[in-house]
């Protein structure tokens, strides 16, 4: 059952299908210690990388840019200091602690209604008994909340530095810059097993994620895409622009059709654009960078976003993972130009983003491959109790600097309110 390619051994999986495969049972997870979910809603997909088979340093790919196995990885803001040398930090960092990547034991893969698992030969019988558990129908599991979350940077302190933000920007600096915060809280019996089955559901993000890496949790409502990949095909969507739902159904529509008129929203969106389309042409072959679409309106359950699509073919002799070094980390949750924000992005904020910032995403040996970003996302150490959430907005010359702390605070309540923690 296996293949060499270019000396590299290949190992070819089992697929097997699951019958009557219903609700699942995330707490059935408890004993994996390393899993990755992702929710891919455009395609009606999803996939759940469980176990570590093993680490890799990125994934293979063959000539017609098809993974050479299942690849989940979980970069983290911080592996940009490893790409960008003009940020003078390469010499100080591990490549590899903030850019990790894994081969499952498992694989399981939802596409519409169907559910298959992707095993390795000898493991079929584990597969189906490990299957049975997941599969289960279960009682809804109770998992007692953060009750109290403390701001990092209050309000009079982030409009402080929004205004020395702002200053870079009327002086030329730069022409926007992604600034975010953080607030904690401590809940040792916080269960996120329990939470994220409950935050997937009333969150309906579109590229949700689920990340264990031992004691580390990433429960992600995540609705913007980084990268997709189709073998030598890339598409970026650059999210910028949010406004939050209303029950009204009429002032929901004032509320989505305001977002798309404006005109500070837009050009915080297009300068992210921008910024990825010049990423991407690093990579891509002569004349295949298009925008399919300008500064679209989407709407999930909680807000209402805006966002652009940009596609691009690989040049030849480039794989997906040299898009993901060019793009990273993406245009909307830096500024422009890119290397001057992030520059002021680590002075302003005086802290690492960690995942929060990054992405969580997979390679698939049919050559498809999806990238998302990490916003909307509740951090959890399981080991010291500690949860966060990490909110930012787009700051630009014609921001209302109490509009971009509103912004973060509807952020925050909705991944808060999604958990059931309102």
């Amino acid at each position: 059952m296996c293949s060499r390619y270019l000396g590299r051994v290949v190992q070819q999986r089992i697929r097997i299908k699951i019958p009557d495969a219903g609700k699942v049972d995330w707490t059935a997870l408890r004993n994996e210690p390393h899993f990755l979910y992702r929710r891919v809603a455009d395609q009606d997909r999803a996939v759940l990388g469980v176990g570590l088979s093993r680490a890799v340093e990125e994934p293979i790919f063959d000539p017609d840019n098809r993974a050479t196995d299942w690849y989940f990885g979980a970069l983290r803001y911080e592996w940009k200091d490893a790409l960008e040398p003009a940020l003078g930090h390469a010499a100080k960092i591990h490549e590899a602690a903030h850019c990790e990547w894994f081969v499952p034991r498992f694989v399981v893969e939802w596409q519409g209604k169907d559910v298959v698992m992707h095993v390795l030969p000898g493991e079929e019988a584990d597969a189906r008994a490990w299957a049975e558990v997941f599969f289960a129908p279960c009682l809804s599991a109770i998992s007692d909340p953060p009750k109290e979350w403390l701001e990092q940077c209050d309000r009079t302190s982030y409009l402080v530095q929004v205004g020395v933000l702002m200053r870079h920007i009327q002086r030329g600096d730069i022409y926007e810059l992604n600034y975010c915060t953080a607030r904690t809280a401590h809940c040792p019996s916080f269960d996120p097993f329990a939470s994220f089955g409950k935050l997937l559901v009333n969150s309906g993000a579109p590229y949700a994620g689920f990340h264990r890496s031992g004691n580390n949790f990433a429960l992600c409502a995540s609705p913007e895409r980084f990268l997709r990949f189709e073998k030598d095909r890339v598409v970026g969507q650059p999210m910028k622009g949010t406004r939050p739902r209303s029950p009204d159904p009429m002032e929901d529509v004032r509320l989505r059709d305001e977002l798309a008129a404006d005109v500070k929203e837009r050009s915080e969106n297009v300068m992210a654009l921008d910024v990825m389309r010049h990423d991407l042409s690093k990579v891509a072959a002569s004349g295949s960078v298009h925008v399919e679409e300008l500064c679209a309106v989407i709407t999930v359950p909680r807000v209402h976003q805006m966002i652009s699509t940009v596609s691009a073919r690989l040049r030849d002799g480039n794989t997906p993972m040299d898009a993901v070094r060019a793009a990273f980390p993406m245009a909307s949750m830096t500024g422009a130009p890119k290397v001057r924000a992030m520059q002021l992005i680590d002075e302003a904020e005086g802290a690492p983003r960690g995942l929060f910032s990054g992405s969580l995403g997979f390679f698939a040996p049919d050559g498809t491959g999806d990238l998302n970003v990490v916003i909307r996302t509740l951090l959890f150490d399981a080991l010291t109790g500690n949860a966060s959430i990490h909110t930012g907005s787009a700051i630009t010359a014609l921001c209302d600097p109490e509009q971009e702390w509103e912004e973060c605070q509807l952020k925050a309540r909705s991944v808060i309110d999604a958990l059931g923690h309102a």
